[in-house]
């Protein structure tokens, strides 16, 4: 990197990667996270993405895996 922090957008794919999410003994991992959208936050015209109490880790059957787990976050910007 340059010097610059990564910002995600809500039009960005993630890989979803360490879930070890079982049911009933069988793997049932976490594919999708969903994130809110910020209101006034835009990057080249997209939302940013925001975690906040309401983001939630989903399965490929779209069942809820409960919250995401982030390794960085940038603790110095608000958004709403």
């Amino acid at each position: 990197m340059n010097g610059s922090q990564q910002v995600l957008t809500t039009a960005e794919l993630l890989v979803v990667a360490g879930c070890l999410f079982n049911v009933s003994g069988g793997p049932h991992p976490c594919v999708k996270v969903r994130v809110d959208a910020a209101t006034r936050v835009k990057i080249n015209g997209q939302p940013a993405a925001i975690l906040t109490p309401a983001a939630l880790c989903l399965a490929a059957d779209q069942a809820p895996q409960g919250i995401p787990n982030s390794a960085s976050n940038q603790k110095r910007v608000i958004a709403t």
